[in-house]
């Protein structure tokens, strides 16, 4: 597998944690404010802001929505806001870096802003649900493709799913799910997210996963 993909964890949550205080301070916002627009517990947000945590994709979403700022701003890409005819070219390599549980992601296409789909490269590194400690599941749709190695995605609806590479599926994010490595080596996965925050929607409602039953991971 490519060793592009497994950066300084410690560095890169490091200068995610700057930017999420940057953000929040450039807005006058407590961290008691701050946690309640976004939605995540105060001590999670000091956490991932002093660098001791790396947050789950799930909490970086409710981040930017709650701060109403990119994704890719997160990760130091100042995002374009061009109208029409966009495009954004990605390098082997070179998207942006972020390590959380058992998942190494490279997210793509970062140099817009406001795209209707989140793309990443990710490397699962999981392999047995111990790695979680609960469901993935935020807004949207997502959509993974097996690149090589073969992954089971597991779901709090549905009998675990097993993937070759190759195959690939569709689901709704504010499912509980989760992905592990069945293959020897990790698996890499191209995975796709919608966007919730699409210019002109509201930004303001709490995630609709607490209308859901929280359910638990299943024994490994």
């Amino acid at each position: 597998m490519d060793a592009t993909l497994s950066p300084s964890a410690s560095t890169t949550t490091t200068d995610l944690g700057r930017r999420v205080r940057a953000a929040r301070v450039a807005q006058d916002l407590t961290l008691d404010t701050a946690s309640r627009l976004c939605g995540v517990s105060r001590s999670t947000l000091s956490k991932v802001e002093n660098g001791l945590m790396s947050p789950t994709f799930d909490v970086l979403q409710k981040i930017v929505g709650g701060l109403r700022i990119d994704l890719a701003e997160l990760f130091g890409t100042p995002p374009r806001l061009n109208a029409g005819g966009r495009r954004a070219l990605t390098r082997n390599g070179s998207g942006q870096r972020h390590a959380y549980r058992g998942y190494q992601m490279e997210l793509l296409a970062t140099d817009l802003a406001h795209k209707a789909m989140l793309p990443f490269r990710i490397r699962i590194t999981a392999h047995s649900l111990d790695a979680f400690d609960d469901w993935g599941r935020h807004e949207g749709e997502e959509f993974l493709y097996v690149l090589s190695g073969s992954v089971c995605l597991y779901s709090e609806l549905y009998a675990p799913t097993c993937l070759e590479a190759g195959d690939s599926l569709y689901f709704d994010s504010r499912t509980g799910h989760a992905a592990i490595s069945t293959s020897e080596q990790d698996a890499e996965v191209l995975w796709m997210a919608t966007n919730a925050r699409l210019p002109g929607v509201a930004s303001d409602a709490p995630a609709t996963s607490k209308t859901r039953a929280k359910g638990k991971l299943p024994a490994s």
